[in-house]
């Protein structure tokens, strides 16, 4: 990055800044808005009401933001995960995860491509989201994919749309459901989209089943990083082959890096006192990238991708809720 790209990481910063602040307010927390989706959606503002006044020059500090500060995001995302977690949700826990993340993906990108004819980066970015971690799982598939801002956008708007649904809708379901505590947890935990969605529709709940349902989220966090992994190969063979190339293996390193974070915070080697500071600076960090995507999300964009995401989020939803219901159950029937 060069000096004179500075004024333009500025201004997602500055957004970034603004969206943080707003989300430590009582209203946002209220309504679990995190600094994420104020971000892009602060972003996409100032991008539609200034962009004629953005100049030029600053475009290659936001597409720094978009792109290097992005994968750093990711990267430090691992310092809010642990392989002890993993091992707390156990078999049960873990089996209900990798079912919900293969199926709606796989299910996602089929509906998406085949039967509502979507692009391709969009379908997978919406699928995403709504498989393993919401808007963190967006950003980091992003690159992968290779998606547009405006598609990024469009897919972060359908996790908060529909996570928010389901952090009113969960508790309903557990009325109706009459679940223990921890088949309860298991199964919010695995199909609501968002870690502050989850944290939300549990508390809402009881202590007993928030316990369940973050360790269970947090666990499916954790396969973003073979996720993205098999992600990337599948779409390396697959363009190589379309254009008659030799396959060649890219691993995402930020991916790589991810699990290496999750490894360093399961040795406990880093002081506990210091934990809020990376947690909070990598929070700012991706913040300033949704800023940055925000700024890059042009409403006539937006609109010339039409409903049919929304569609797609809709469908990915409903299988969550009714699907995730029948997994859940299955693999308690199988291991208990």
């Amino acid at each position: 990055m060069k000096y004179a790209d500075l004024p333009g990481l500025a201004l997602p910063l500055a957004i970034g800044l603004a969206a943080a602040a707003l989300a430590n307010t009582h209203l946002m927390q209220h309504w679990q808005l995190s600094s994420l989706t104020l971000a892009i959606l602060l972003g996409m503002a100032v991008g539609n009401l200034g962009q004629s006044v953005i100049p030029d020059p600053w475009k290659p500090g936001i597409q720094f933001a978009q792109s290097r500060l992005l994968r750093l995001g990711i990267v430090l995302y691992g310092f809010r995960l642990s392989f002890q977690q993993v091992a707390d949700v156990g078999l049960s826990g873990l089996l209900v995860d990798f079912a919900i993340v293969a199926t709606t993906f796989i299910g996602g990108y089929w509906i998406g491509t085949r039967w509502l004819k979507i692009d391709r980066e969009t379908t997978m970015l919406t699928a995403a989201g709504a498989s393993i971690c919401g808007a963190a799982a967006v950003l980091a598939t992003e690159p992968v994919v290779r998606g547009k801002p405006h598609q990024t956008a469009m897919a972060v708007a359908t996790v908060v749309l529909f996570g928010t649904l389901g952090m009113f809708l969960y508790p309903v379901l557990q009325n109706l459901l009459h679940w223990p505590d921890r088949l309860m947890g298991i199964y919010t935990g695995a199909t609501i989209h968002e870690v502050a969605q989850v944290v939300a529709a549990g508390n809402a709940m009881s202590g007993a089943v928030v316990d369940v349902a973050v360790i269970t989220k947090l666990t499916r966090v954790l396969m973003l990083a073979p996720f993205l992994i098999v992600l990337s190969l599948f779409l390396q063979r697959r363009d190589a082959r379309q254009e008659g190339k030799r396959f060649t293996i890219t691993i995402p390193w930020f991916a790589v890096l991810f699990v290496v974070m999750v490894g360093v915070n399961s040795l406990a080697i880093v002081p506990a006192t210091v934990m809020p500071t990376i947690n909070g600076f990598d929070n700012l960090v991706l913040a300033v990238a949704m800023a940055a995507l925000g700024l890059e999300s042009h409403i006539g964009k937006l609109r010339g991708v039409g409903p049919r995401p929304l569609l797609l989020a809709l469908a990915l939803f409903v299988w969550l809720v009714i699907g995730g219901f029948g997994l859940t159950e299955a693999v308690n029937a199988l291991v208990g």
